[in-house]
């Protein structure tokens, strides 16, 4: 055999070698609750910048959306791991859905109540008699909660306050259909702002300051895949590139900004939207930039369960979902512990 058809075979067996080694990065698909925006800012960073590449991981990224709840994404095996508000996967778990937190990016609650002044309402006192919108498909939790703490019914033939089933916009507020609406303060608050509303003219109630606030926008996984080792260090691996995506995206803004711009394939927001929004997001995530990025705070998990419980007759979840409810088994593999 000619030497230089040895070196074309070498050529070729080293090619197939090398396209065999850049098609073993492991497939890994996260659900998001809703769609592409700075929300999320830190796993489209971690994708464009090549950190789920470096961790040899081939990540899809599935934007959520009014008609997507990831708690059955996940049951389904839709998503290795999913983004979700606690409430909601709580209450998935009690009905039947093993979700574990195993990642908590949020620790401080951007939801809250916007209420227009001229409606009378002033104080949560004023509640009473009114008419409140409401997100449901797993968001409406928090609420219900509190209207329980405050004492206040929500159904029956003359409830204390109408529930309107709100849509993903702000559209009941801003035509007097409701007193007020539920709004995020880096999404749907500005929303009103922007649509000529001032902000003297309004009246914001956070759950952050009620004492009924839960924690959002953490990751789950199902219970049973948490057994397997193979998939603890796969999820591991993800998390700490994600780790590294919300880091990058929190120091540098504008790039972040941009990045998020581009996954957004309706070319619906700008970035003064999602500037705006990334640096409200910025203020839920307080222990960014410390060793504690990314780890559930069980006192803040506990804080949850005890509103998720309070709800007399009619409370979000009827037990305690127990200490399998979370897991730091991903978290200190990403930790590399």
């Amino acid at each position: 055999m000619k030497l230089t058809t040895c070196k074309r075979l070498l050529g070729l067996a080293l090619a197939g070698l090398l396209a065999t080694t850049a098609q073993a990065a492991d497939k890994f698909t996260v659900q998001l609750k809703w769609l592409p925006q700075a929300q999320f800012a830190g796993y489209y960073v971690a994708a464009a910048k090549g950190f789920y590449k470096e961790a040899d991981l081939d990540v899809t990224i599935k934007p959520g959306g009014p008609d997507i709840a990831p708690p059955q994404v996940l049951a389904a095996n839709g998503a290795d791991l999913a983004v979700d508000w606690m409430p909601s996967a709580l209450a998935a778990r009690e009905a039947g859905a093993p979700l574990v937190n195993v990642a908590q990016i949020f620790n401080r609650s951007g939801m809250m109540l916007t209420c227009k002044k001229a409606s009378g309402v002033a104080t949560p006192k004023d509640f009473k008699g009114k008419t409140l919108g409401v997100w449901f498909g797993g968001n409406e939790y928090p609420f219900l909660a509190w209207m329980a703490i405050l004492k206040l019914s929500t159904t029956g033939a003359t409830p204390d306050v109408k529930v309107l089933k709100q849509g993903f916009n702000v559209d009941p507020l801003l035509q007097n259909q409701a007193a007020c609406i539920s709004t995020m303060i880096y999404n749907e608050y500005w929303q009103v702002v922007d649509a000529g509303v001032k902000p003297d003219q309004l009246v914001t109630f956070f759950y952050e300051d009620q004492g009924v606030a839960m924690l959002e926008d953490g990751l789950y996984a199902l219970g049973p895949k948490l057994k397997d080792p193979a998939f603890v260090a796969k999820a591991g691996r993800f998390l700490k590139a994600t780790l590294k995506g919300w880091d990058y995206a929190l120091k540098n803004q504008d790039e972040a900004v941009r990045i998020v711009l581009a996954a957004d394939a309706s070319g619906g927001s700008t970035a003064a939207i999602q500037k705006r929004q990334l640096e409200n997001v910025a203020k839920l995530i307080t222990n960014a930039g410390t060793a504690k990025l990314g780890q559930l705070d069980p006192a803040a998990y506990q804080r949850t369960v005890k509103v998720l419980l309070s709800g007399g007759s009619a409370p979000v979840i009827k037990k305690d979902p127990g200490p399998d409810a979370w897991s730091n088994v991903v978290f200190e593999k990403a930790m590399g512990k």
